[in-house]
Order: structure tokens, then C-alpha cells, then sequence
């Protein structure tokens, strides 16, 4: 018996004319884009693709910010310390924030709170020329300071000024600073609300008629600019609202109306001259006798022998035989702007200087009039 030999399976012509087919594709694909695990980096850069012109926005604000930022200036404050071993006193580094230059005189702004408690204070300019800066005044009322340094009018850029009287909710603001000490860093939001009233960080009564904004300020911004989109000053950075201590887009400036007001005086005295009308008050009274009249306003409780008040003929409260009291007049508003309380007096009569005229809305005997007072200088 004889062993058959296996019949080998035979590939028709079309079989093999497919698969050459199918390598010959392979072969071309290989040699058109190159196997991935085939292929060698080249270990060159890979072409830039050209893009177009900046938009007109970009460089409107390329060009504010090139304008802006040698106005703006970078303080650092300095407190001294004792060498518990060795006896010695240095200086160190307290804290830093934000001003710019107002003339060229080396006139330097920035807000009261950067600056408190400071032993002494550095000024580094926009080219990175530091200076050491002597206090000239301030306004813990109003949060502003100024600074001056001895430096060369070529190094000094004022700061361009604009008005806050005609702000709008909405238009673009532009804030220059040094946040967490990156110096010269600017950000971009918009006018988010007007008139608001913030606590001050340097003394006790609040801040009215503040700039509210969404460009983004954080510690160290403070003291710096915030600008309109002509690279216009029109307020200070002053605060921020935030849980955290970082900015929520809820920052605050104070007007550049107000500053401009304050500036020139903190120049020239080192303080701002307070004007009174020499009155005493006390909310407690004025708020029960008001609610028993149903009325809002501030009960005069004295008034100063020979003050501006007394010769206006302002009326005081006084006690009566039978040891009652007998309201005097009260102050139902200043210029027309209605106040309740003794702090709404105060911060009326801040807007006013020594020695104008205002007028003062009273409540005497059931009727309103009005009478002219004088302000004199608060001692």
C-alpha cells in the first residue's frame, strides 16, 4: 500500500492579484504619511502659523497700559526690628502696595492703610529706580495719603487726570498695581456700580460715592490707578470684597472728583482742615425724639458759644422746669440730601470746605426752614 501525498492548496489568479494589491496600498501609505513606529523625530520646530493683524481693542489697550505704566509706582514699607542677641536695630519689609506719581515734584499717592504703622516707606519706579519717600499727609477719612521722593523730574510721569462726575455703569476701567508683589501688572473690567459706601480701612467713618468695579484687584493693588479706556485717572484702588482675601470681582475705588479735591490740600497743610458747624449731638436723643415726631433727621443738642451755628441762630435743645426736654431744631438735610444720624451729617458736611456757606434743612417748631451756616475749621 502506497501513502498518498497532501494536495497543496492552490491560489487562484484573482486571490493573488488581490493581495498584491492590498500590499502594494500598504506599501504606498507607508511611503505617503510615514509609519509611526517607522518614523524618526526630526527634532525640528514645527512651523509658526501666521496669524493677522491685533484686534483694534488689543491694541488700544497695549498702547493704554504702555502710557500708563510708568505713572504707577511700587511701595514697599519698611518696619525695625531688634536682634534679641545681639541688640542690633534693622530695618525689614512690612508690606507692599501700589501709588502713582501725581506732578513733578515727586508727589506720590497711595491709599492711608499701605502705609500704616510704617516706619518708613521705598518708592520703586516704573524703571526700577527706588527711592526713599517721606510721609506729606494724609486723610484717614478718605483713605488717600501722599508720598514724596527726591527723585529727577526725567523719571517722573503725573499720572493724566480725568473726572468721575460723569461715570457710567457698564463702560471699561483698567487697574495698574502690584498684586502679591508682581509689580506692573494690569487687569481690565468695567464700571459694576456707582455711589457705593465701603468701610475706610484707616479710620473710623465710612467712604461714600465709591467706584464699584470688576477688574480684578487684589492685596497690593491697593493705591494704584483705575483708568478709563483714555488711560485716564479716575479712582483709586482701594478694597476688595472677598471671603477669601483674593479677589471675587468686587473691588472698589475712590472717585478721582474726591481726590483731586483732597490732594492739593494734604500738598500744601499735610492734613485735611475738617469743617464743622460746632454742633453737638447724640444719636440716642435725636432717634427717640425723631420717631415721636415721625421724622428723620439730627436733634442739636448744643450749640457752641460763638461758633458759626450760634450766629446762624441754630437753636439747641434744653430742659425744661420741670426737668422735661424741649427739642431744639433738627437737621433734616444738607444742600437737600436728607441725612439720619449724626455719621450722615459728618460725612455731608466732608464734602464742603471751610469757610463756604451750606445749607442746612431744619425742623422748628412743626415746620421746615431752611437757614445758611458757615462752616468753620473742626479743632
Amino acid at each position: 500500500m502506497t501513502e498518498s501525498t497532501p494536495k497543496r492548496p492552490r491560489w487562484s489568479t484573482s486571490q493573488i492579484l488581490i493581495l498584491l494589491g492590498i500590499f502594494l496600498l500598504l506599501g504606498y501609505e507607508v511611503a505617503k504619511w510615514g509609519s509611526p513606529w517607522l518614523r524618526r523625530p526630526s527634532g525640528e520646530e514645527r512651523p509658526i502659523t501666521a496669524r493677522g493683524d491685533l484686534g483694534e481693542d488689543e491694541k488700544t489697550t497695549i498702547q493704554l497700559f504702555r502710557q500708563s505704566a510708568p505713572s504707577v509706582v511700587y511701595i514697599t514699607t519698611l518696619a525695625q526690628t531688634t536682634n534679641a542677641w545681639t541688640g542690633a536695630v534693622t530695618e525689614v519689609p512690612q508690606g507692599t502696595g501700589s501709588g502713582f506719581i501725581w506732578d513733578d515734584s515727586g508727589d506720590i499717592i497711595t491709599n492711608v492703610h499701605v502705609i500704616q504703622n510704617a516706619r518708613a516707606a521705598r518708592v520703586t519706579l516704573s524703571n526700577h529706580k527706588s527711592f526713599e519717600a517721606r510721609l506729606v499727609g494724609v486723610s484717614p477719612e478718605n483713605d488717600l495719603a501722599v508720598l514724596r521722593i527726591n527723585a529727577p523730574r526725567a523719571d517722573l510721569t503725573p499720572i493724566p487726570l480725568g473726572t468721575s462726575e460723569n461715570l457710567q455703569v457698564g463702560q471699561k476701567v483698567f487697574a495698574i498695581g502690584n498684586p502679591f508683589g508682581f509689580d506692573q501688572t494690569l487687569t481690565t473690567g468695567i464700571v459694576s456700580a456707582l455711589g457705593r459706601t465701603i468701610p475706610s480701612a484707616a479710620a473710623r467713618q465710612p467712604i461714600e460715592g465709591v467706584i464699584q468695579t470688576d477688574a480684578a484687584v487684589n492685596p497690593g493693588n491697593s493705591g494704584g490707578p483705575l483708568l478709563d479706556s483714555a488711560g485716564r485717572l479716575i479712582g483709586v484702588n482701594t478694597a476688595i470684597f472677598s471671603p477669601s482675601g483674593s479677589s471675587a470681582g468686587i473691588g472698589f475705588a475712590i472717585p478721582v472728583d474726591t481726590v483731586n479735591r483732597i490732594v492739593p490740600e494734604l500738598i500744601a497743610k499735610g492734613q485735611i482742615a475738617r469743617p464743622t458747624i460746632d454742633i453737638k449731638t447724640h444719636d440716642g436723643l435725636s432717634h427717640s425724639v425723631t420717631q415721636r415726631l415721625g421724622i428723620s433727621g439730627v436733634l442739636i443738642v448744643q450749640v457752641k458759644d460763638g461758633s458759626p451755628a450760634a450766629t446762624a441762630g441754630l437753636r439747641p435743645s434744653r430742659q425744661a422746669e420741670d426737668g422735661s426736654l424741649i427739642a431744639g431744631d433738627i437737621i433734616t438735610a444738607v444742600d437737600g440730601k436728607a441725612i439720619k444720624n449724626r455719621e450722615q451729617l459728618e460725612l455731608a458736611l466732608q464734602k464742603f470746605k471751610v469757610g463756604q456757606t451750606v445749607r442746612l434743612s431744619l425742623y422748628r417748631d412743626g415746620k421746615s426752614v431752611d437757614v445758611p451756616v458757615p462752616l468753620a475749621e473742626a479743632r
